[in-house]
């Protein structure tokens, strides 16, 4: 079995649009909630969203031409997969395309395009839609640009599991790479779903935080959570093969060293009440790991902000962690980011791959009110210092899909 390193990252999120904007942001505790303005809020009743404003496709060398092909879920994949290869320099080291893939995913697609389209078919009629409508509205293209812009023939895959997209996403790549069949892939998720159609449907499932106070919309595991906060971004990584990305000198940042994914088989929306499948996606990226739960030093958790994940997922720690589950520090990052959907694991992803490297592990910002049943330690009182040297970050997706990826600090 080969060793799994991460040789490049990227991140375009609601709190930095680059690796160190974003860390230096979960550092300070810094969140990106705000009003929405890219439409009217009033008919959904949701006016509070991690959005990213300023975002320029032409930034990240993305063409206008180019762009204007492409959904904003589409554009965010490319510009943070432009951050990691360039971070990596892989594409000056592709001895065989084929051995460099993409998997990458997003959990809906492009609902902007799905939105903007349908409306030009209402007012106009059908010969008004874009001739680009299917592309950019196939969740799988983000996949498909980046391969096709540095010309990575290995396995190419868009997966879809909801809200552990990106999760599952760098598990299958970590596992490819394990087993011989790549020798490097770009890994991640991307999400753009703050639309109004979108907002509507959450919202009416009751879903979504109806806070219109940023500082207390996405408060994971306190008691006055009312739902999670919509965020959209993108983040990517390059994994590589130990020996591969040693030879040809390139810097390492990290090491995945297990994966865990498992199906609830429960509830369309709700994870199971006890926390089964998700606790056993944990154990089984643990023993993969080759360690025990009491060396494990931190848990990014899934943590929405809603009333029944953040409880379920507490008692999945608890079922995985045993005796040892109140010794472990927890937080959750969607704190700061909100959501973002598809694009949310591999965001924490990047998260823990910077405590462990620098020795900080992210708060549980916007914390206040102690909720009896969600018990574990929560970093509640700020960023922590902290020698950690195996972290663990946790997926939950509609479906009951859940996902576990297990990271080491790199020496």
């Amino acid at each position: 079995m080969k060793r799994v390193v991460v040789t490049g990252m990227g991140a375009v999120t609601p709190i930095g649009k680059n690796i160190d904007e974003f860390w230096n942001s979960i550092k300070e505790n810094r969140h990106g909630f705000k009003t929405i303005t890219s439409f009217d809020t009033s008919r959904v009743g949701i006016s509070i969203a991690a959005t990213i404003d300023d975002f320029n496709p032409e930034n990240f060398g993305i063409g206008k031409k180019e762009a204007r092909r492409m959904d904003r879920f589409n554009q965010f994949a490319l510009a943070a997969a432009r951050q990691a290869v360039e971070m990596s320099q892989i594409q000056n080291h592709m001895e065989d395309p084929f051995r460099i893939g993409v998997i990458a995913g997003s959990g809906i697609g492009g609902f902007q395009s799905i939105e903007q389209e349908h409306a030009k078919y209402m007012e106009k009629g059908p010969s008004r839609v874009s001739v680009f409508f299917v592309p950019m509205m196939i969740s799988n293209m983000a996949a498909g640009t980046i391969a096709m812009e540095y010309g990575f023939k290995g396995a190419n895959i868009g997966m879809v599991t909801a809200c552990a997209t990106s999760t599952h996403c760098i598990g299958e790549a970590f596992r490819a790479i394990k087993h011989g069949y790549l020798d490097a892939a770009v890994t991640g998720g991307s999400e753009a779903a703050i639309t109004e159609f979108s907002m509507a449907g959450f919202h009416n499932m009751g879903a979504l935080s109806p806070s219109t106070d940023p500082d207390r919309a996405s408060i994971p595991f306190d008691k006055e959570r009312s739902g999670f906060v919509m965020g959209e971004g993108a983040a990517m990584l390059v994994l590589e093969e130990y020996e591969h990305a040693v030879r040809r000198g390139a810097k390492i940042y990290g090491e995945i060293v297990g994966y865990g994914a498992t199906g609830d088989a429960y509830h369309m929306t709700s994870p199971d009440p006890e926390g089964s499948g998700c606790a056993k996606a944990m154990e089984l990226a643990i023993a993969e790991a080759g360690i025990t739960p009491k060396e494990v030093d931190y848990i990014n958790a899934h943590g929405t902000s809603t009333t029944l994940n953040d409880l379920y997922e507490t008692i999945a720690i608890k079922k995985a962690f045993g005796s040892d589950a109140q010794h472990v520090a927890v937080s959750s990052t969607k704190s700061l980011t909100g959501h973002m959907l598809g694009a949310a694991g591999a965001v924490e992803a990047l998260a823990c791959i910077m405590a462990l490297q620098e020795g900080v592990l992210p708060a549980t910002a916007g914390y206040q009110v102690k909720d009896e049943q969600c018990d574990l330690d929560y970093i509640t009182e700020g960023v922590r210092p902290c020698n950690a040297r195996y972290a663990i970050s946790n997926s939950l997706g509609f479906g009951g899909h859940n996902g576990t990826i297990a990271f080491k600090k790199y020496n």
